[in-house]
């Protein structure tokens, strides 16, 4: 089976620190394609400095454009709110049966894992692969602590040596706004569509 792995996130804007880690992730790991799941805007928490689903689908598909690797899914844009990654999961299975799903983190997320909805049945059904974040030291403690009491030794858990690219996505919204030079954050055709659109400012 095809192995794929799933990145989420809101992509608000997708920046250079992601198709780096995308690309990694299918050139040293066993995932043969990664797709950018975008997370929908919640009808109950309007964020007004969230672009629009289909604006920050449309910038993942001129970010990966050069990438037959990297895919983008509005999958959960159809899904009813809230959405949870294991509903996500297992929509994607049923209707990608021939496919093997893994499930992508960062290290700072690893310490609320055991909160996640049906966390128990992801862990047991999907890989999932850890990429390093720049931490506090609470961050760290708590991570470690996390990792130690239940997922260290886990078989389905695989800690990634990836690069760490610590880009914000809030950093650039916040200096696009200020008239500063964003454009070495950004992949070419996503700055030319943000500038075009006039977005963030």
């Amino acid at each position: 089976m095809k192995q794929v792995g799933l990145f989420f996130g809101s992509f608000n804007p997708v920046h250079m620190g992601h198709l780096i880690l995308a690309n990694y992730l299918t050139e040293e790991t066993a995932l043969e394609e990664v797709w950018f799941v975008i997370t929908p805007q919640s009808p109950f928490k309007q964020n007004k400095r969230l672009l629009d689903n289909h604006h920050r689908w449309a910038l993942v598909k001129e970010a990966i454009e050069d990438y037959p690797k990297l895919k983008s899914s509005s999958v959960e844009f159809d899904l009813p709110a809230p959405q949870y990654t294991a509903i996500t999961m297992a929509h994607l299975m049923e209707q990608h049966p021939t496919l093997e799903f893994s499930l992508i983190m960062g290290a700072d997320n690893l310490q609320y894992f055991h909160k996640w909805h049906n966390y128990e049945n992801l862990l047991a059904q999907h890989k999932i692969y850890v990429y390093p974040r720049v931490l506090s030291s609470q961050d760290v403690s708590n991570t470690k602590m996390a990792a130690h009491d239940t997922f260290a030794k886990h078989p389905n858990i695989i800690y990634l040596e990836a690069p760490v690219v610590e880009i914000s996505a809030s950093y650039i919204r916040k200096a696009q706004k200020a008239g500063k030079n964003v454009r070495p954050l950004l992949p070419p055709a996503v700055w030319k569509y943000m500038d075009e659109m006039n977005f963030y400012r």
